[in-house]
């Protein structure tokens, strides 16, 4: 579950870079299939975080 979490962590930074006009090209097409997430990266980023804590939740020991 934490590598589900870490990656959604990283594309939560790759969409607020591409929304934010940082990556060229690529992120012109990076915004053009996941516009819903460029515009609120927050979305991904909540995801990646909800992720996390199931992960703690379900490895506590």
């Amino acid at each position: 579950m934490y590598y589900v979490a870490a990656a959604l962590l990283v594309l939560s930074g790759l969409f607020y870079s591409a929304s934010h006009h940082e990556l060229g090209q690529f992120g012109v097409n990076v915004c053009s299939y996941g516009s819903t997430f460029c515009d609120s990266p927050v979305i991904v980023f909540t995801g990646g975080a909800l992720a996390a804590a199931w992960g703690m939740f379900v490895s506590i020991k």
